[in-house]
C-alpha cells in the first residue's frame, strides 16, 4: 500500500457540478457558463464533475469554460461507473431535469472504466483528467448487489485507476459515494487516495467520523465533502438526501438554527466552515447553478462563526465534544 504524500485537490471551497447537469431544475447554457465564470473569478480551483450529471451535460458545460484557462492552473475530477451510450432517446433520470443523447449502462469494469475516462476527455475537450472516483458504488443502502458490485469494481475499476496512475493519465482516484462503509472497504482491499463523500460528514449526520476519517489519517487519504447542506436542510429547506426531511432532522436542524440566531451566526456559513474543519478533508464542494450562489457560498465560508456557538452546539448535545471545529 502507498505511504507517500497523496495528491489531493485544493480546498476549503470547490465546486459540484451536480445543479449544472439540471439536477431538480433546468439551466439554461448562458447561466451555467456565467455560473462557472463566477466560481473561477472567486478563486475557486477545484472543480468536480460526472458522466451521471444530465448524461454528459455538466461534463459539457464544464469543459466549455474550463478548456479557456491553463490547465495547470485548476484540479478537475470525474467519475466512472456509467457509460454514456449515444441514443436518440436520452436516459434523463431522477433527479435530473434533461440530458444529452445518452442513456446510462452501469459498469464497473476495467475496460469500463478507462473508456470512461477517454469519453470524458472527449467531451470536456480537456487534455487531463486529475481524480476519477468510482461512481455510487454504494447509493443510500448496502442492499443485495453490493458485494457483486463492489467486488467488480475492485477487481476491475480500481486496478485500472491504479494503472492509469501508475501511467500518469490521471493523479489520484477514488469512490464518489453516499456511505462511508464502501471507502473504508476500499482503503483495506485496495490504494485509494482520496474520496468524495456526500452528505456523510456535516452539522446533521457524522457517519464518516467514526471508522472513515481515522483510517484516511492514518493511510494519508484524503476526503472531499459533498451535500455539506444535506440537500438543503441546513440551507433553509425541507429535503434532506434529496427526500423530505424526517421529522427528527428538522427538528435538529431547528435546534442549531435557534443557537446560530442567539450567537449571530449563519447556519449556512457554520455548516460549510464545519465540514472543512476536520484535518483529512481537503475540500467542500457546494452546488451551485446560479452565479449570486456561488458568490454567496464563497462569502459564506469566509464569514466570522463565535467560537461560543460551536461551545453551545456541544453543551447542548448537538455535536460530540471532541469533534474539531473551526
Amino acid at each position: 500500500m502507498a505511504t507517500s504524500p497523496r495528491f489531493a485537490p485544493p480546498g476549503p471551497l470547490g465546486f459540484g457540478g451536480a445543479p449544472l447537469g439540471d439536477m431538480f431544475a433546468k439551466v439554461d447554457d448562458a447561466t451555467a457558463e456565467a455560473t462557472l465564470r463566477a466560481a473561477w473569478d472567486s478563486g475557486i480551483r477545484y472543480y468536480d464533475t460526472a458522466p451521471h450529471y444530465g448524461s454528459g451535460l455538466s461534463e459539457h458545460r464544464f469543459g466549455a469554460v474550463l478548456r479557456q484557462q491553463r490547465r495547470d492552473d485548476y484540479v478537475l475530477s470525474t467519475k466512472v461507473g456509467r457509460l454514456l451510450v449515444p441514443d436518440t432517446n436520452p436516459d434523463i433520470g431522477h433527479p435530473f431535469k434533461s440530458a444529452l443523447m445518452f442513456r446510462r449502462e452501469v459498469d464497473y469494469g476495467a475496460a469500463a472504466a478507462r473508456r470512461s475516462v477517454e469519453d470524458s476527455l472527449q467531451r470536456m475537450a480537456i487534455g487531463r483528467i486529475d481524480i476519477v472516483y468510482v461512481h455510487d458504488l454504494a447509493t443510500d443502502h448496502l442492499g443485495d448487489g453490493y458485494d457483486e458490485a463492489f467486488r467488480i469494481a475492485r477487481e476491475g475499476a480500481f486496478r485500472e485507476l491504479i494503472r492509469m496512475r501508475e501511467e500518469g493519465l490521471i493523479r489520484a482516484w477514488g469512490l464518489g459515494v453516499n456511505l462511508p462503509e464502501p471507502c473504508v472497504r476500499a482503503l483495506k482491499e485496495s490504494d485509494p487516495d482520496v474520496f468524495l463523500l456526500a452528505g456523510r460528514y456535516s452539522l446533521l449526520d457524522l457517519s464518516g467520523l467514526d471508522e472513515l476519517f481515522p483510517l484516511c489519517a492514518e493511510r494519508g487519504a484524503h476526503v472531499v465533502i459533498g451535500g455539506p447542506y444535506n440537500s438543503g436542510l441546513l440551507a433553509g429547506g425541507n429535503t434532506f438526501d434529496y427526500q423530505d426531511a424526517p421529522r427528527e432532522m428538522v427538528e435538529k436542524r431547528d435546534r442549531m438554527a435557534k443557537l446560530a440566531e442567539q450567537h449571530g451566526a449563519d447556519l449556512k456559513a457554520a455548516a460549510l466552515q464545519f465540514c472543512a474543519a476536520h484535518p483529512v478533508v481537503a475540500s467542500v464542494i457546494p452546488g451551485a447553478k446560479h452565479p449570486d450562489r456561488v458568490r454567496q457560498n464563497v462569502e459564506l465560508m469566509q464569514a466570522r462563526i463565535p467560537a461560543e456557538f460551536w461551545a453551545a452546539l456541544k453543551q447542548q448535545g448537538l455535536l460530540p465534544q471532541d469533534v474539531p471545529t473551526p
